[in-house]
């Protein structure tokens, strides 16, 4: 009798704990705690000297507790043909995360999106400067469209 009461009560300790772990997982805040996870991450923006824009990107993932590096660069050519980044693709700066490339500003959402899932892809594109992403001044005045890349090949990514 005291071995099952033992039992018993290991069971329910183990359904509590797992429950107390599962219930946490929702309860947190997703964005603080893949923020908190690259806490220690450096991040290479590669961007023209004069780009204002491309300064309040690199704010930006300060902000979201990214460690940046700036580099500037008088042609960005270089590092969008070292990633194959097409045209249509391309913005005014690019970001090497891990072992992404961040086409343009890209929102926080689509990082947190491209870190947690590790796709099997080589990176992610916002093209041009839309207004209202990061960096960018202004309302948001329609849905953010972000690619993902292979090869030079794009496809939708997410929508924001």
């Amino acid at each position: 009798m005291i071995k099952k009461n033992n039992l018993i009560k290991l069971s329910i300790t183990t359904i509590l704990t797992l429950s107390f772990i599962y219930i946490l997982n929702f309860v947190t805040d997703k964005k603080d705690t893949l923020a908190n996870i690259n806490n220690k991450q450096i991040v290479e923006v590669f961007k023209t000297p004069s780009c204002g824009c491309c300064n309040g990107y690199a704010l930006f993932l300060e902000k979201e507790k990214f460690k940046v590096k700036r580099t500037d660069m008088e042609s960005l050519h270089t590092i969008k043909q070292k990633y194959t980044i097409p045209l249509e693709m391309q913005s005014c700066h690019t970001t090497i995360m891990d072992k992404y490339f961040i086409e343009g500003h890209v929102p926080i959402e689509a990082i947190n999106k491209l870190l947690k899932e590790q796709p099997d892809i080589d990176g992610i594109a916002l093209p041009g400067m839309p207004i209202g992403t990061p960096g960018m001044p202004g309302d948001k005045e329609e849905p953010y469209v972000i690619y993902q890349l292979i090869d030079g090949k794009f496809s939708v990514f997410m929508t924001i």
